[in-house]
Parts: structure tokens; sequence; C-alpha cells
């Protein structure tokens, strides 16, 4: 089934964000990499393609698991949870329709 999950930014994170980026990256591309990857990008802070030093609010991936467990332990895994990047992470089921 595929989840939703949502990783909200705490303040002035952006640093914290960089530094863990590679490591957030290569969890995507797995994902990717096995066909169980739909979407995955960062919310802009500000309404613009590169939001520069206002940062991000948070990022959103859209991922196929075996569980809800699942979805959620591999969100709590995420490197930017341990780098303190987000500050919560939701998780919820999705259901595709379009496209």
């Amino acid at each position: 089934m595929w989840y939703l999950i949502l990783g909200h930014d705490g303040d002035d994170v952006l640093d914290r964000r960089r530094a863990a980026r590679p490591a957030h990256l290569a969890r995507l591309e797995a994902l990717r990499d096995e066909g169980r990857l739909l979407v995955a990008g960062p919310c802009p802070a500000i309404d613009a393609e590169d939001p520069g030093p206002a940062g991000f609010s948070g990022s959103c991936v859209i991922a196929e698991f075996a569980s809800l467990e699942e979805a959620r332990a591999w969100a709590e895994a995420d490197p930017y949870v341990g780098a303190g990047v987000y500050v919560r992470t939701e998780v919820r089921p999705f259901r595709r329709v379009l496209p």
C-alpha cells in the first residue's frame, strides 16, 4: 500500500538539512530503485522554487510499504530525524487515484 510521509522542519535547520541531505537522498533512491517511490520532495518555506536562506518547511514522500508500521519505522529512521531537521513526522495511508 502507498503511504504519505510528511516531515515537518524545525526552526533554523537549513544547515542541518544540507548536511544530512546525501544520506536522506540515498534512502529515497533505494526506494526508487525498488520501484516503491511515487514522489518525494521538499516544501519551500516561501513561494519560490529556490527559497534560499528561507529554507524549507518540511518534505513530502509517497512510497509503498507492506504496512503502516513499516512506513512509520522507515520514516523514523530518516537521517533528517536523526539530525534534528524534522521536529514532527506524520505517516498516513495514501490511495493513489491519478495518474
